[in-house]
């Protein structure tokens, strides 16, 4: 499986101009690419391939005196950055088919050199790591990497990216084997919510830390002071910064928090059945600012990978569930509710249940559904960043509950 490693790199002056240089020409290169390819197809020619606009942007533009300075970078970042068109194209043209899963996927852009986020990318033969602990990449020198930890096998590709906030970082792509854990043979439920961040089928409650809101008030006065700011000044361009590094800040919290939290949940539980929440339609009410806070999509993911990571399973229960209008000891759908009902007794047993609790115990139920009657897939993660794992036991569901809405069978308490 492929595992991607973070860590902070402190290049030295020279070193960033040299890296300034790596990110505008692979920008370039990219753009000189797609600039061809939409050209080729306004004219009614065919689709070019990749050799041949490699030829065409990189080794012919080099002996041009207008991309002359092309050869003052590696070429290996030159080449990856036209792999990385390809795949927007390939990304583009799947979604179109409809052979790509999820929302749509929209045709490349052109990258602006204005864009907060610059990346290069290297294999194997654009960079090394040496005996003192540094980064090597090629047309640029060593670089001094923060090990906060070890690469347990040697890595394939690196990347380098320059965030908003100023930081770099050294992305690694390595190789490794599963981590499968021992551990209780146990498995529980997830409500996710606003007031309790996540409530567990066994009725622990998780707060939401709340990490934006908290930071609000001094983002807020940054943010004044930015406007206030000439557009164009050095000022401002220092103001721009310190609120990008504020926004890091809280968003390097919210992702250690999560990590922190899903890591606990997969090394308590053999399985993990998660409902399926529309962040993209709650994004768009009243509650978008705290929805986006608690960042349920990432946490998510992260349960997912760590679940395949080692050797557990992993449900998704369709959002079409009516987990919170079913009792969860009888069975019964006693309807919809409104949210500030947050408590509430069922009318055919008599039952007080915890909205959120009672929630949490029907996503258990229904998983455990789901996975006896066979329709949870194995799933091979894909080496994206962040996101790892590959042909293990993990599973994941895209299948919904029953039509009519009605809880789980197996797994059910008598009452």
């Amino acid at each position: 499986m492929q595992l991607r490693y973070n860590f902070r790199v402190y290049p030295e002056p020279g070193q960033r101009r040299e890296l300034a240089k790596a990110f505008g020409c692979a920008r370039v290169v990219f753009n000189d690419g797609l600039r061809a390819r939409q050209e080729a197809h306004e004219a009614g020619l065919p689709y070019i391939r990749d050799g041949d606009l490699q030829k065409r942007v990189i080794t012919a533009a080099k002996r041009t005196d207008e991309r002359a300075w092309l050869s003052e970078v590696s070429s290996v970042v030159l080449v990856q950055s036209l792999r990385d068109l390809h795949t927007a194209y390939r990304n583009f043209f799947s979604s179109v088919t409809g052979r790509r899963k999820g929302p749509g996927v929209g045709s490349p852009r052109f990258k602006s050199r204005k864009d907060r986020r610059q990346s290069i990318r290297l294999t194997a033969n654009g960079f090394g790591l040496r005996d003192n602990g540094r980064l090597y990449v090629a047309k640029v020198g060593e670089l001094r990497v923060r090990w906060s930890r070890s690469l347990p096998t040697t890595p394939t590709s690196v990347t380098l990216i320059l965030d908003a906030a100023g930081r770099y970082w050294a992305s690694f792509v390595v190789e490794t084997e599963p981590d499968v854990l021992d551990g209780p043979e146990a498995d529980t439920g997830i409500d996710l919510g606003l007031n309790h961040f996540a409530v567990l089928a066994d009725g622990t409650k998780i707060d939401s830390p709340r990490f934006l809101r908290r930071a609000e008030k001094k983002l807020k006065r940054m943010q004044k002071g930015l406007s206030r700011k000439i557009r164009g000044s050095n000022n401002r361009a220092r103001a721009r910064t310190e609120v990008a590094r504020q926004h890091a800040r809280v968003a390097d919290r919210r992702r250690d928090w999560h990590h922190k939290l899903s890591t606990r949940i997969i090394r308590d539980n053999q399985a993990v059945y998660v409902e399926t929440l529309s962040v993209r339609a709650l994004g768009r009410t009243r509650l978008a600012k705290s929805v986006h806070d608690a960042a349920w999509s990432q946490f998510v993911r992260m349960l997912e990978y760590k679940a395949a990571r080692h050797g557990r399973t992993f449900v998704r229960v369709d959002r079409a569930f009516p987990s919170s209008q079913i009792c969860s000891v009888c069975g019964h759908r006693d309807g919809p509710k409104p949210l500030h009902v947050r408590e509430w007794t069922c009318a055919r047993c008599g039952t007080a249940h915890d909205r959120d609790h009672n929630a949490g115990r029907n996503v258990l139920f229904e998983g455990r559904r789901i996975v006896a009657a066979g329709r949870a897939e194995t799933r091979n993660a894909s080496p994206s960043a962040g996101k790892t794992g590959a042909g293990l036991p993990a599973q994941r569901v895209e299948a919904g509950s029953r039509r009519d809405g009605r809880p789980a069978v197996a797994g059910r308490p008598v009452p």
